[in-house]
C-alpha cells in the first residue's frame, strides 16, 4: 500500500533542502519513494513554483499529469474564481475517486501558503519513525498525510502513470 505524505516546512527554501534527506532515506532503504513532487512559495509571489522530482522516482511513477491536477486542485483553481472552480470541483471529486479528498486538498491550501514549502511524496515501506525523526529535527517540517489503499493506489496509476 503507498502512502502519500505531504511535509510542510516553515521556510520557502525548505523543501529544496530536504529533498536531500529524502535520496538518503531512500539510499538507506528506509523508504521507497514511488513518485515526488515539491512546492515551494516564496512569501513575495502570488502563486507557488512546482516540480516533479524525476531524480528519486522509478518505472512506477504518476507523471506530471497527477501532480499538474493535484497542484491546480490546491493552489491555483481559488485563483481563478467561480468559474473555473465548478470545473475543477467535479475533477476534484474524481480524485476522492482515489484517496484524496476535499478535506486533504483545502488542509493543504490553508497551511501551504507564502514563505512556506511542501514535499509531496508518493511512498511505501517508509519507517516511520525514522523518517519522522529525518525531517522533523533541523528541518522542523510538519507532516500532513493521507493514506491510499491499494485499490487507491490501483486507481491513480490506471489513470496517471507514464505510458
Amino acid at each position: 500500500m503507498a502512502t502519500l505524505t505531504v511535509w510542510k516546512f516553515p521556510t520557502a527554501s525548505g523543501a529544496d533542502e530536504a529533498v536531500r534527506t529524502l535520496e538518503q532515506l531512500q539510499s538507506q532503504e528506509l523508504i521507497t519513494v514511488q513518485d515526488a513532487a515539491m512546492v515551494s512559495w516564496p512569501a513575495d509571489k502570488k502563486k507557488p513554483r512546482t516540480r516533479q522530482l524525476h531524480d528519486l522516482t522509478g518505472p512506477g511513477a504518476l507523471g506530471g499529469a497527477f501532480w499538474g491536477l493535484l497542484f491546480g486542485l490546491i493552489f491555483f483553481v481559488p485563483i481563478f474564481g467561480l468559474a473555473v472552480g465548478a470545473a475543477a470541483g467535479a475533477i476534484g471529486g474524481s480524485m476522492a475517486n482515489v484517496g484524496i479528498d476535499e478535506n486533504f486538498i483545502k488542509r493543504i491550501r490553508e497551511q501551504v501558503t507564502p514563505g512556506t514549502s511542501a514535499l509531496f511524496a508518493l511512498t511505501s515501506g517508509g519507517v516511520v519513525e525514522r523518517v519522522r525523526d529525518a525531517f522533523g529535527g533541523d528541518f522542523h517540517a510538519e507532516l500532513l498525510e493521507t493514506n491510499l489503499s491499494a485499490e487507491d493506489e490501483n486507481r491513480l496509476r490506471e489513470v496517471f502513470a507514464d505510458d
